[in-house]
């Protein structure tokens, strides 16, 4: 497994110029990683490790979008239109 280029996801989504971690730029960078492991789980189906990590990954970015919902609601909806996930 490769490591992803984070730069240019957090240039798309940052809300200042050294925003690491904002809920936006958090998001996006775990949903480029789990569009990652998910093509390497259908190559490599018993690679039970990179599935738990995917598991991992998805509940991390489900639980910023709670918070994104509870606290920003229009961004919450913007981040779900930018990113194509359904909720």
């Amino acid at each position: 497994m490769s490591q992803i280029d984070k730069k240019p996801i957090r240039q798309k989504f940052e809300r200042h110029e050294r925003d690491t971690g904002s809920s936006e730029v958090q998001i996006a960078v775990l949903t480029r990683e789990i569009e990652m492991l998910t093509e390497h789980l259908k190559i490599n189906k018993k690679d039970h490790s990179s599935r738990y990590g995917l598991i991992r990954k998805v509940n991390t970015r489900r639980k910023l979008l709670d918070y994104l919902k509870r606290t920003n609601n229009e961004l919450y909806k913007k981040t779900l239109v930018d990113h194509k996930l359904r909720r």
